[in-house]
């Protein structure tokens, strides 16, 4: 051990441990250290990273159809997963994703789950979307612009 550096026979060099980076396997062959693979992931902060979570999690069916079902009012969470073709621990992983979403809540009483729709993250989503409705709204208005004219022009 030299350092906070072991060696590892199976690199053939010393390394660190794993918490400080992830080590690519080099071949025999090759002399000195392995290469460090770092991986930086990027963490959005404020509104963005809410409307990527909600995003993300109205991405699949199967959790829209959560949602869908739960706009009528709470819900058990074996009720609302009866019409899905799917165990009740793979439903519970989308709602878990809707959770972290901080689309429905889950209460528990007992043995029962109720959940209940959360409908405030879809609103900062539609003003997202409504800041580009001007945008859309100028590009179509000049396409029925433009196919107004080729009509008037093919007369």
């Amino acid at each position: 051990m030299v350092g906070s550096q072991a060696f590892n026979r199976e690199l053939g060099a010393y390394t660190k441990p794993a918490s400080a980076a992830v080590f690519l396997k080099t071949p025999r062959w090759t002399k000195g250290r392995p290469a460090a693979i770092l991986n930086h992931m990027v963490h959005y902060r404020g509104s963005a990273a809410e409307v990527n979570r909600v995003a993300a999690a109205i991405s699949d069916p199967t959790r829209r159809a959560i949602i869908d079902r739960l706009a009528r009012g709470p819900a058990r969470i074996s009720d609302v997963a009866a019409p899905f073709a799917m165990s009740l621990t793979g439903f519970c992983k989308h709602v878990r994703v809707l959770e972290r979403a901080r689309l429905i809540r889950r209460t528990r009483r007992g043995r029962e789950n109720t959940l209940e729709l959360s409908p405030e993250p879809l609103r900062e989503v539609g003003r997202w979307i409504l800041r580009y409705e001007q945008f859309w709204n100028a590009r179509i208005d000049r396409l029925e612009k433009f196919f107004a004219n080729e009509q008037e022009q093919s007369r």
